[in-house]
């Protein structure tokens, strides 16, 4: 049995002995973030520089590329988290999908067709046209509001930067209304330090969306998640949106963030000249730190061995598409556990 099975018995073995030694029942569910690596379809969009994954671009993107892509994909999002709550997630962010067909090609896939999963998806300026969406079980997560904020941004010669919007979308899972917002921030391209202010931005926007979800509710449950193309020790996170490893309430609207303590052990969620970053992130408002209600219990990296590359220029690394090859994403999925008081099903 290797590790990860062992983990997920202990742990079922685990809440199943606290629920039974307490008298209380919990339902458990899955949220998580995966970055899907240029989900593209095979059409040649002429408002964006998608021509790469063309059946004549460089990619040579045909249909049968498309189609093993998508089988691969569902494969994995059908398993996170799974070996411990017998479900798919309840709630997953992706990243890197070039518009609504191919992801409801996704959720048609026989690996998900019997989740029937809801998808929250607008497209965005982008240049590559690739956006942000949240998948729901709708019989698990009841959407009562979605939006879209843009993140304008200019160059140093002053020309608009077009980039992934941020998506916010409320809803209830059970009987707790949660926000969840997806976020894709800028990449690191032309350099970490002279693109910096470009994440920095995108974390002001992700602070201005969460205050005004606490002006609506001061208490409340909330998820930032998303490939932020920063750890969660670089300045974005730590000072402009404001997360920290704790354990309990505090003063302030902090977000939570689990992933830190991963990152000091030298943990990734993807790899880039043997070096490990987590880009990849959940963080959690303080509500969801509390005794009572929705509550966060774990979060992990998911990165079975099918995940990772066994030979070649990326072995060790998550297993990517090559020119030679489709594979999964350059990155790991993340995903946390959230437990939530319910009465007795009998």
């Amino acid at each position: 049995m290797n590790q990860s099975l062992v983990l997920s018995a202990i742990l079922f073995f685990y809440l199943n002995t606290y629920l039974w030694s307490q008298n209380k029942y919990f339902e458990i569910s899955t949220v998580a973030f995966y970055n899907l690596e240029n989900l593209f379809d095979t059409k040649d969009d002429p408002t964006t520089f998608d021509e790469a994954y063309t059946p004549n671009g460089s990619k040579l993107w045909d249909n049968k590329k498309l189609d093993l892509k998508l089988e691969n994909l569902s494969k994995v999002i059908s398993q996170i988290g799974k070996a411990t709550t017998k479900q798919a997630p309840a709630l997953l962010g992706v990243a890197e999908v070039e518009n609504l067909e191919v992801l409801q090609q996704l959720v048609d896939h026989p690996n998900l067709s019997n989740i029937n999963y809801g998808i929250v998806h607008f497209n965005s300026p982008d240049r590559r046209g690739i956006d942000v969406a949240l998948l729901y079980d709708r019989l698990r997560f009841r959407v009562t509001n979605t939006q879209k904020h843009e993140l304008f941004l200019k160059d140093h010669l002053g020309n608009r930067v077009y980039t992934r919007d941020l998506l916010c979308v409320s809803g209830y899972l059970g009987n707790n209304l949660l926000y969840c917002i997806v976020n894709h921030w800028p990449s690191r391209r032309g350099g970490t330090k002279k693109s910096e202010y470009k994440r920095i931005k995108a974390a002001k926007l992700a602070h201005r969306v969460i205050d005004s979800i606490y002006k609506l509710t001061t208490n409340a449950n909330i998820i930032v998640m998303g490939d932020f193309n920063d750890d969660p020790t670089n300045k974005s996170l730590k000072e402009y949106i404001g997360c920290y490893n704790i354990t309990k309430a505090s003063k302030g609207s902090f977000l939570h963030n689990p992933m830190s303590k991963m990152k000091k052990k030298g943990l990734g969620t993807l790899a880039y000249r043997d070096k490990w970053n987590i880009f990849d992130q959940l963080l959690f408002s303080k509500s969801m730190l509390d005794s009572t209600g929705l509550q966060l219990y774990q979060t992990h990296i998911y990165n079975p061995k099918y995940l990772i590359s066994s030979s070649g220029k990326y072995k060790g690394y998550p297993k990517r598409s090559t020119d030679n090859e489709v594979g999964y994403s350059d990155h790991f999925p993340v995903y946390s556990y959230l437990i939530n008081e319910c009465i007795d099903p009998n």
